[in-house]
């Protein structure tokens, strides 16, 4: 009895010693301010199960199957394929474009003892899958060596984007473009110049499970709403993951963004982005970047050996040039930072980042930076963490955000309107301004210099697309659009020359 009760008694001491050592170290200070939740900040999400693979069920494909073997062509069974056709597309190189403008079409490749459906861009073609259509699946294919883009969305709905292999496909690697309602699982990028994941202008689109590495940026998550970016493996690029505001698109916001359960490792890769580009500017060593961006929630990763810094937060001002669009938000308020495990960052601080270090007699870089403007930003266990610039930050109110299953929605969302009012719009959302902002460089020319050489001469702009001739070394090669009908080429060209600053 007496063993049993001196056991009891060492019990109780260790958990009293516990609970004194967890609020010594662990615990909330009681100085620091508690922000209250931002009432705009959505905490659950819409689903229908925890599993995302069940969630992808958009459209039932209950049509024909079309079988494409080797040395035959994918685009011809997309030209003969209805809505509801299934397109499976058997190992064998195909050096082709396809695309997809209708809707309900599925494309599946399929692997055989090792063997991929291969696309093989040689270097001269620019788009392996290029789609405008809606409900669209494209899963299984192996995509190399392309010069812009191994998947481009252009204002589809409803897309599936899975378990395909990309390397070396220029620009992009997986591309949407103000669609909505997507998900982007399984797929493993490498060797892209930009991003290799880019969801871009985009609302409600799932990033998960993902492996991307040797890319510039891993996974970018710009100017879009309602993302969840999760149990991904980025590693080995110059920046892991992005959630931020570019200057000069016709969507002016990036809000509601949950990055969690990641593996963000190694980052260090030199960055080989287009000179002059905004992708230029990261630092090698960049864990994950939150430029502008409002409404961000860092939850639940594994951040560790990014050389710069684990988790980067900064303004316009900061990150990129402010002047070349005043009507853009700059600040990235309401961040949250939950708990996440990191370790070994900064080992190797460069530009601004060292230089603020050694302010503080550092030499090492931080796991946490947060730099410029931002209101209503939180972090919980601060303590755990070397960090520099959140000493304004309150004690998070949330623990997790564990009822977010997802943010695709549960039933498939209407094709966009394409009225003949709306077509000039639509075509330079969906097409254009993925690589033409207004005043800001991202990969082509600004739409501001394309009115100022081409005023008052729509046909000019729409000869251009037909037949585009790299007039300026420091830009790459615009790929022709001439698969654009001729009235979203006018319309297009009309919308462009119309355009100004807000």
């Amino acid at each position: 009895m007496k063993k049993i009760v001196s056991r009891l008694l060492v019990t109780i001491l260790l958990l009293a010693i516990g609970i004194f050592l967890g609020k010594t170290f662990f615990g909330m200070d009681a100085s620091e301010s508690i922000v209250p939740l931002p009432s705009g900040l959505r905490y659950s999400g819409a689903q229908i199960s925890n599993d995302s693979t069940e969630t992808v069920n958009l459209s039932t494909y209950k049509g024909n199957i079309i079988e494409v073997n080797d040395g035959e062509s994918i685009q011809d069974a997309v030209a003969e394929a209805s809505d509801g056709d299934l397109i499976r597309v058997y190992p064998g190189t195909y050096n082709e474009t396809v695309y997809i403008d209708k809707d309900n079409i599925a494309l599946q490749g399929i692997i055989e003892e090792g063997e991929w459906p291969t696309l093989d861009g040689k270097k001269e073609l620019n788009d392996a899958f290029l789609y405008s259509g809606n409900n669209i699946l494209i899963e299984n294919f192996k995509i190399i060596e392309y010069k812009g883009n191994g998947i481009m969305g252009q204002a589809g709905n409803n897309f599936v984007l899975r378990n395909n292999w990309i390397i070396d496909t220029g620009v992009y690697g997986i591309f949407p473009q103000y669609g909505k309602n997507g998900l982007v699982e399984g797929n493993i990028l490498s060797e892209i110049e930009d991003a290799a994941i880019y969801v871009g202008m985009c609302d409600n689109v799932d990033v998960k499970h993902n492996e991307v590495f040797d890319n510039v940026a891993g996974i970018e998550i710009e100017n879009s709403r309602h993302c969840l970016v999760e149990n991904n493996y980025a590693h080995n690029n110059t920046g892991g993951i992005l959630a931020f505001v570019t200057p000069g698109l016709p969507i002016k916001t990036t809000f509601d963004v949950i990055i969690r359960n990641n593996f963000v490792v190694n980052n260090n890769h030199e960055n080989f982005g287009a000179p002059g580009s905004i992708v230029a500017g990261i630092p090698a060593g960049t864990g994950i970047l939150i430029m502008a961006a409002d409404d961000v929630i860092v939850e639940n990763n594994i951040i560790t050996g990014n050389d710069n810094a684990g988790i980067t937060i900064v303004d316009l001002a900061q990150g990129a040039n402010l002047s070349n669009d005043p009507n853009s938000e700059p600040n990235p308020d309401r961040v949250v930072i939950l708990d996440n495990f990191m370790q070994d960052n900064g080992n190797n601080p460069v530009g601004e980042i060292k230089a603020l270090m050694l302010t503080q007699l550092s030499q090492k870089g931080p796991d946490i930076l947060a730099v410029g403007g931002g209101v209503g930003s939180t972090i919980r266990n601060r303590e755990r963490y070397r960090a520099f610039g959140i000493d304004g930050y309150g004690v998070a109110t949330i623990s997790d955000t564990k009822n977010v299953h997802t943010y695709m929605l549960p039933e498939p969302v209407a094709p966009r309107s394409v009225s003949k009012e709306e077509l000039g719009e639509l075509t330079y959302y969906g097409v254009c301004a993925g690589c033409h902002a207004w005043n800001t460089r991202l990969i082509g020319v600004p739409t501001k210099i394309m009115q100022a050489i081409h005023n008052g001469n729509p046909q000019g702009i729409v000869d251009y697309i037909n037949n585009p001739k790299n007039l300026r070394e420091d830009y790459p090669e615009m790929p022709p659009q001439d698969y654009l009908s001729d009235d979203a080429k006018m319309a297009v060209a009309e919308y462009i020359l119309a355009m100004d600053e807000d």
